[in-house]
């Protein structure tokens, strides 16, 4: 692959135009990734499918959403705090519509020929906050099926402790369209990544990234650690910590919610432990580690963190602050490990 040419018009070649080396460790000039990339063959087929399922797997929350912020009671059930919504909802409707609006405009950007002209954080920053919001649905959804269908599903008791707040059938129309969303914005990334950043990307993780970085790394990886101790705990049925109420409301289905937070914490402290270390690994499996866990642990733990001070939906009085701790731990973690990553990156896009 070669580098722009500038040619004379007699068609000669300057000496500006070299040939990258094929060594895939090598990074590439950054300046012509964006405008050069290589497209895969045959791929704009499966492209405008996964952005026509992205686009239509949007629809079922953008329309309940609306028909919640129009008045409607649609899906909720009587004695639901939702029937009442106070500010923070209200809010909080108004901003996931909006941010599930933008999975729209994210498929197009990844498929159009004008979304190789945005600039590089632009993309990567919503592509991140979907990655971090979607990645425990996709993987937790389906886990939670499986267990009702093996009978080890929420019992009649823990069902009786948990306050009314959505009917099920609600949750059986929005988390398969997020599932989808998920699924298709990566099919839609990845090959975009690759095309656009990939000779930065591929091969091994190369030179250990200097000190300060080290350190950073190493803090994510504590961190990430302790909290995803924790949410396993949890997630085992450990009680410690609990009210009265989230210990009624334990079930093998709540654990399963636990169990893939604490996994994404972990996932977020190893990859930036990796990527800091450097050496002959591959980089694309630290790279996802620390992208996949650290925006997780972000999105969720800033998400449950200030839900829990909503006082339509938490009581900051009776709940323990261990939880209030991992919350913020599971933010820590995340932004720790998006820190390490975004220094790689740059490392091997600025050599």
């Amino acid at each position: 692959m070669t580098t722009r040419a500038v040619r004379q018009t007699t068609g000669t070649k300057t000496p500006t135009d070299r040939t990258v080396p094929a060594d895939p460790t090598v990074p590439a000039d950054p300046t012509t990734l964006a405008d050069s990339p290589t497209p895969v063959s045959g791929a704009e087929p499966i492209r405008r499918l996964l952005r026509a399922a992205a686009v239509i797997a949007t629809l079922p929350y953008l329309a309940l959403k609306a028909a919640w912020l129009a008045g409607s009671r649609i899906g909720i059930p009587d004695g639901s705090v939702l029937l009442d919504p106070g500010p923070f909802f209200t809010v909080a409707n108004a901003v996931t519509l909006v941010m599930d609006a933008c999975v729209i405009v994210l498929a197009l950007l990844l498929t159009r020929p004008w979304g190789r002209r945005v600039p590089g954080w632009l993309l990567v920053v919503p592509v991140f906050t979907a990655t971090g919001l979607l990645t425990p649905i996709v993987t937790g959804f389906p886990g939670q099926i499986l267990v009702r269908a093996l009978g080890w599903g929420a019992g009649d008791a823990v069902k009786a402790a948990r306050a009314p707040f959505l009917d099920d059938w609600v949750y059986f129309v929005v988390y398969p369209g997020f599932i989808i969303q998920g699924l298709a914005l990566a099919g839609l990334f990845v090959p975009y990544a690759r095309e656009r950043w990939g000779r930065c990307l591929r091969g091994v993780l190369g030179a250990r990234l200097p000190s300060p970085t080290g350190v950073v790394a190493g803090a994510a990886a504590a961190v990430g650690a302790a909290v995803g101790a924790i949410h396993l705990y949890w997630a085992f049925g450990g009680t410690a910590w609990l009210d009265a109420e989230r210990v009624a409301q334990y079930s093998v289905e709540s654990g399963l919610v636990s169990a893939v937070h604490g996994l994404c914490a972990l996932a977020a402290g190893v990859g930036a432990l990796l990527l800091a270390r450097g050496g002959a690994i591959t980089a694309r499996w630290p790279l996802a580690l620390a992208w996949v866990g650290s925006s997780a642990a972000l999105s969720w733990g800033l998400f449950l963190f200030t839900a829990m001070l909503a006082p339509e939906v938490g009581d900051p009085e009776r709940t323990s602050s261990v939880i209030f701790v991992a919350y913020i731990g599971q933010v820590l973690a995340g932004c720790l490990s998006a820190a390490v990553l975004a220094r790689f990156t740059r490392s091997r896009l600025t050599a």
